[in-house]
């Protein structure tokens, strides 16, 4: 499968990453939602963007939203540890805004490829 991840914490950029490339996925990533619009124009379709919701430049909400108008049929996993405010109040959000499920960080290896399995 096709994935864009859109993370700007490297460390979890780089372990999603890992994760799926060790799964076998063919993966791309951004470090926030500007670079993964242009990525997703650039280089998309993807089959399945992983993306965080508390990011600069270009905030997850936002990105998704984008997303679904460039691409409706990508499946979208949302991330995120929070803020001053509790993930789930930003994953719920990122439900409403289109994305097809959602973990709060931290996670694991099981926890994401659960979630990708689902969708």
């Amino acid at each position: 499968m096709k994935v864009l991840v859109i993370e700007d914490d490297a460390d979890i950029r780089n372990m999603v990453c890992l994760i799926l490339c060790s799964e076998g996925h063919s993966v791309e990533e951004a470090c926030n939602g500007i670079e993964g619009i242009k990525q997703l124009n650039r280089n998309g379709p993807f089959e399945m963007v992983v993306t965080d919701m508390l990011m600069p430049e270009k905030e997850g909400v936002e990105t998704i939203r984008d997303i679904r108008k460039i691409s409706p049929s990508t499946k979208i996993i949302a991330i995120s540890g929070g803020g001053i405010c509790m993930p789930e109040n930003y994953l719920n959000l990122a439900m409403i805004m289109g994305a097809d499920a959602s973990i709060s960080k931290p996670f694991g290896r099981k926890e994401l490829l659960d979630a990708i399995s689902n969708l």
